[in-house]
């Protein structure tokens, strides 16, 4: 199975070179502001056309059209066949896959839970036997880094995924810290293309485990702004 993912887009989706995969994962982040339906009929729109058989979306920090009107917002991309997963999962070739949108509190932002017993709840429902774990933000200390001090990654999340032991635990949300890491079983990888500054994430999943690589920079060539 080829995996093409992305995250942090922003309203930005259209300057991407997205390459051919099998399954298309958006890790949240769609949308810039949040509050307005049309920010994310036109990702789902842009997502709809992608050539990739299956397309799956987990919404991120700036996509609050998911918790003001979760009703028009899961429409939006059933109708377009994207398949959105929020504490939930998906079987897809016979590979488990399991979204969640939450982060550590963080300014007033969507989905937002304290650190904690709050979050640790939301961790506890991913099953197990789950191969692709899809949140929006990253576990502690690994993809979580930028200019604000310390980790900013959840230790309850870390403490699940070392539980599960997912083939794969894609996220983005922290977008100076893209990239891809092996800790034991699982292949880590921050897919932000940081509004598209940063190409896309493909990875090969296997019976054997996952592997990656980056797509080049859709435009510019680095990372900062």
């Amino acid at each position: 199975m080829r995996i093409v993912a992305v995250a942090d887009t922003h309203t930005y989706h259209r300057e991407l070179v997205v390459p051919a995969g099998d399954v298309f994962v958006h890790a949240g982040d769609l949308c810039r502001r949040g509050k307005e339906l049309r920010e994310l009929e036109d990702a789902a729109d842009w997502i709809h056309g992608l050539p990739h058989p299956v397309k799956v979306v987990v919404a991120g920090n700036h996509d609050w059209v998911f918790l003001d009107d979760p009703v028009r917002a899961h429409a939006v991309l059933a109708d377009r066949g994207i398949r959105y997963l929020e504490d939930s999962g998906t079987e897809i070739d016979g590979v488990a896959f399991w979204g969640s949108p939450w982060q550590p509190e963080f300014n007033e932002w969507a989905f937002n839970l304290p650190r904690g017993r709050a979050l640790a709840e939301k961790w506890a429902l991913i099953p197990d036997g789950v191969d692709v774990l899809i949140t929006h933000g990253p576990p502690l200390g690994i993809g979580d880094a930028n200019a604000y001090p310390g980790r900013h990654g959840c230790e309850d999340l870390l403490a699940r995924v070392r539980q599960v032991r997912p083939k794969l635990h894609l996220f983005g949300h922290i977008h100076q810290d893209g990239g891809l890491w092996r800790h034991g079983r699982t292949t880590f990888a921050n897919v932000t293309t940081w509004e598209c500054e940063r190409g896309p994430t493909v990875v090969r999943l296997d019976a054997s485990g996952a592997v990656g690589e980056i797509v080049p920079p859709a435009r510019g060539d680095t990372g900062a702004r």
